[in-house]
């Protein structure tokens, strides 16, 4: 019996040290790699709620933070705009932090935590309203300024948004989304400050107004929409590749629920964006088509077309096109019978070059 026990001792310890060898040889296979569950670039969730919520016990010092950078960045951008400075404007976008209730905004709506939600959006809608009212006002203290898309070029770039600009918005998102998510991209915040534009095209919003022009002030809102939009739904999707819905009861329903709103969002932005990249589209087209025959047309009297401008839209337009030159003048029947280009209108300004030769006396 003595030796049976210490066989049987013996076999007990040999399959203990099996799954000891087994255990460790387990423990020190690799695993693959995971981007949801790198633990040491991750931010916790407690802190990525101090980073965009505002219902602290310090929110009057977070509020006042905001709305001092907001006024400012505002100011900053509506000059920048108004004198046509790129420098200026860029630098606004970095002080605005019009992001950080976005992001707010977005976080919530993945948690369910309907207070900071509200409060959230409600920053978001007052900055908004507060960033377009400074540009109205900038206006209307500057009458004699032409603020319209035609003799600038901060308000041209912000007036017609297209499909492109939802393209950039939707990868801009993303980036600021991860930034909040990974310690190890936070870096990348004023990039993105710079890459989606926020407060400039509130902005011109106000100037547009203030010069009552509703076309343009509606596109830069529109664009802004799109940033807006962008940011919340991709937002949504980061976070649940980063499982933080997982986090709150019942986290992963809210977060589907609130994704197909997002997206019906997103689709109802897209339309508008989709038919001014159509027209943007066709307005070249024109405008290509009609400079190639009114070159054809001017070249033999070694006239050339400095710029062609199409207005109009869903084949109904008409053309202008300057060119320049010394006389004689290019004969005006020689051009085609009919209008080409499928235009309704073309008008053919000249602008006549004097030449006078200097001759060098001894």
């Amino acid at each position: 019996m003595s030796h049976n026990l210490e066989v049987d001792d013996g076999l007990a310890e040999t399959s203990v040290t099996e799954q000891q060898y087994g255990r460790e040889r387990e423990s020190s296979t690799p695993k693959k790699p995971s981007i949801a569950m790198d633990d040491k670039n991750r931010v916790s969730l407690d802190d990525m709620r101090d980073a965009v919520f505002f219902l602290f016990s310090d929110r009057n010092q977070r509020l006042s933070h905001f709305w001092t950078l907001l006024i400012l960045a505002a100011i900053i951008a509506t000059s920048g705009i108004a004198g046509d400075s790129a420098a200026t404007v860029i630098g606004a976008m970095i002080v605005a932090p019009l992001m950080t209730p976005i992001l707010g905004t977005m976080l919530a709506i993945v948690l369910g935590d309907e207070a900071n939600f509200l409060f959230s959006f409600f920053l978001v809608v007052t900055g908004a309203g507060a960033a377009i009212l400074i540009g109205y006002i900038y206006g209307l203290g500057s009458p004699d300024a032409a603020f319209s898309a035609d003799s600038n070029s901060q308000i041209a770039g912000r007036v017609n948004p297209r499909l492109t600009d939802l393209i950039g918005a939707l990868a801009t998102g993303a980036v600021g989304s991860v930034a909040l998510v990974r310690k190890d991209v936070a870096a990348t915040l004023p990039g993105v400050a710079i890459a989606i534009s926020l407060v400039p095209p509130l902005n011109v919003v106000g100037l547009a107004l203030s010069a009552g022009n509703v076309s343009d002030a509606m596109g830069a809102l529109l664009l802004f929409t799109t940033n807006f939009a962008s940011i919340l739904i991709m937002g949504v999707i980061v976070m649940f590749i980063y499982k933080v819905p997982q986090k709150v009861d019942h986290g992963n329903r809210k977060c589907c629920k609130a994704f197909l709103a997002l997206m019906v969002l997103l689709v109802i932005v897209a339309v508008p964006l989709g038919v001014t990249s159509v027209q943007i589209r066709d307005q070249l087209n024109v405008e290509s088509c009609v400079k190639s025959v009114v070159d054809a047309w001017a070249e033999p009297y070694r006239w050339n077309s400095a710029i062609a401008v199409a207005q109009g839209s869903y084949n109904t337009y008409s053309a202008t096109v300057t060119i320049a030159g010394a006389p004689p003048f290019p004969n005006q029947d020689d051009l085609p019978e009919t209008l080409p280009c499928n235009i309704d209108e073309l008008q053919i300004r000249f602008l006549s070059e004097k030449i006078i030769e200097f001759n060098k006396t001894s």
